[in-house]
């Protein structure tokens, strides 16, 4: 199948009513939401004949992957994106829940940082199976919790041995492709001498 054929397969519509059924999951991190959302990636998934599950992540939390088995003898890739969100901000015109979408936007918490680019994993794959097309390699799909704890849901991942020969993650760059990304580290610091008041630096 061409490329130019493939791309007339793509479904916006259904496309974009994903990315609203995403959005109405109040996935907050660290809440039973991000829980939800997780559970509906791994049904979903399923549904397009992945093999999919829920790996558990420290704290009672969990992850959802999905592996879409190749054809044999190609490389492997994996998407990977967070599904929880910051919590709601004031200033909403629109109801941040509902996933509304009009001409120009999508509106809801999360759209940008990043359930618009898990929506975008899904529906790729769901765009190549409805094509009946067949891939060589596997393709894995990640979606983790713990962005706002310094990633502790991908790292799960890779601590449970999840890998694979290439990954993207969509993370929001305005659309631009970048070849790294972010890391955080932890120190504890242990301090010898009296307790004083910031006020008392000298």
């Amino acid at each position: 199948m061409t490329p130019e054929r493939l791309l007339a397969c793509v479904d916006d519509r259904t496309c974009l009513d994903f990315l609203s059924r995403m959005v109405q999951v109040k996935s907050y991190s660290q809440t039973d939401g991000e829980r939800r959302l997780a559970e509906l990636m791994v049904d979903k998934m399923r549904e397009l004949g992945l093999d999919a599950y829920l790996m558990a992540v420290a704290g009672g939390r969990v992850n959802a992957l999905g592996r879409w088995r190749g054809a044999g003898g190609g490389s492997s890739l994996l998407f990977n994106g967070h599904l929880d969100t910051n919590p709601i901000s004031e200033g909403w015109t629109v109801d941040p829940w509902a996933g509304k979408v009009d001409e120009q936007f999508i509106y809801g918490i999360g759209v940008s940082n990043m359930k618009a680019g898990d929506a975008a994993y899904y529906c790729a794959l769901w765009t190549l199976v409805r094509a009946g097309v067949r891939l060589k390699g596997d393709v894995v799909l990640t979606y983790v919790v713990g962005e706002l704890q310094g990633g502790v849901g991908t790292l799960s991942l890779i601590e449970q041995g999840v890998r694979a020969d290439y990954f993207i993650n969509s993370e929001p760059t305005d659309l631009a492709a970048v070849t790294m990304h972010a890391a955080a580290f932890t120190f504890t610091i242990e301090l010898v001498g009296s307790t004083r008041h910031m006020s008392k630096r000298e």
